[in-house]
């Protein structure tokens, strides 16, 4: 049996330890609210822009364009995003997992030299290059500070490399936010684009809340589920009464660049909003175990103790009936 002063020892390490992953919960809560400001402040362009040329491309028979038709895939591109740090739980393991189970079906078919991975996210990127995986650029910093602009870039590289036919299609991996206590893994098509996954898409988000609570999560549930009943017996047709001026050509070379780079700023922002949302709900299950932890040794201690007590009591009562 530890000793009293083992026990305080550890109870002293514990505390501190609790310290630690309080106030990192606390950090990662503040982080995530601003996350969560900026996709609500980015989110209804991005989804409506999305929205209109998905609808506008199926809709309009003389609308298609090199970037939503299907080709031979000799050639793909991975664009996995992770964070810079851990201690996050499970949120880079499940991306690292994803993008090995990519790599590995797509080698299996096509070869390892024609699989490229472009890295968003140091973890990510320090394990793809241990693997010998064909790394095209370093975009650590995108995570610490999203940035428009070099989204815009990394949007038109891989566009332009589409166009082409460096590249055969284009494939994203990251952590789509739909609360704070859910982070759904995501992996979809970039290019070309997936017209049919817009009837498909999952825009439901709680984006008011950093608490992660039962009644969010059956909130939320409860919301999906009167949301699909609504969309089983309403259907709404898409509008295919467009109005192109001044010619298709040129509507279609302005919006499809910009829906690109918006869909790469999305994914973005959901992955740094799902790392901190992940990291909060890791540093509050620390904080609870540590809690659970001081309870039981300060309980072990104080048993110690009372038995130190005892002994001592009935070693002087011994002493006194002897004299």
């Amino acid at each position: 049996m530890p000793s009293l002063k083992e026990i305080k020892g550890r109870i002293a390490s514990v505390n501190s330890t609790r310290k630690i992953t309080s106030a990192m919960k606390m950090v990662a809560s503040s982080k995530l609210h601003h996350a969560q400001v900026a996709i609500q402040n980015m989110l209804p362009y991005e989804s409506m822009l999305e929205h209109i040329l998905k609808s506008f491309l199926a809709a309009e028979v003389g609308s298609q364009t090199i970037y939503d038709q299907e080709r031979p895939v000799k050639r793909v591109a991975l664009v996995v995003f992770s964070s810079n740090s851990s201690l996050c739980g499970g949120f880079n393991a499940n991306i690292i997992k994803t993008m090995t189970k990519a790599v590995d079906a797509i080698s299996n078919e096509l070869g390892k030299d024609n699989v490229e991975v472009y890295p968003i996210g140091r973890k990510v990127a320090e394990k793809a290059s241990k693997l010998g995986y064909n790394v095209k650029c370093d975009l650590a910093d995108l995570v610490d500070h999203p940035n428009v602009k070099q989204c815009i870039d990394l949007a038109m590289e891989l566009g332009e490399r589409f166009a082409n036919n460096e590249i055969d299609k284009v494939e994203l991996i990251y952590h789509h936010f739909k609360s704070a206590g859910s982070q759904i893994l995501t992996h979809k098509t970039f290019l070309p684009i997936d017209i049919e996954s817009e009837l498909n898409a999952d825009h439901e988000r709680d984006l008011t809340s950093n608490v992660v609570t039962k009644q969010v999560q059956d909130y939320l549930k409860k919301k999906g589920r009167k949301t699909k009943k609504v969309q089983e017996n309403e259907v709404a047709p898409l509008n295919d009464n467009f109005i192109v001026e001044p010619d298709m050509h040129t509507v279609l070379s302005q919006l499809i660049p910009k829906m690109g780079h918006l869909m790469l700023y999305t994914a973005l922002l959901d992955s740094v909003a799902s790392e901190h949302a992940a990291r909060m709900v890791a540093m509050q299950t620390a904080t609870d175990n540590a809690d659970e932890l001081l309870r039981q040794l300060n309980l072990q201690y104080n048993k110690s103790r009372q038995q130190a007590i005892t002994s001592e009591l009935l070693d002087i009562v011994g002493g006194s009936v002897n004299n």
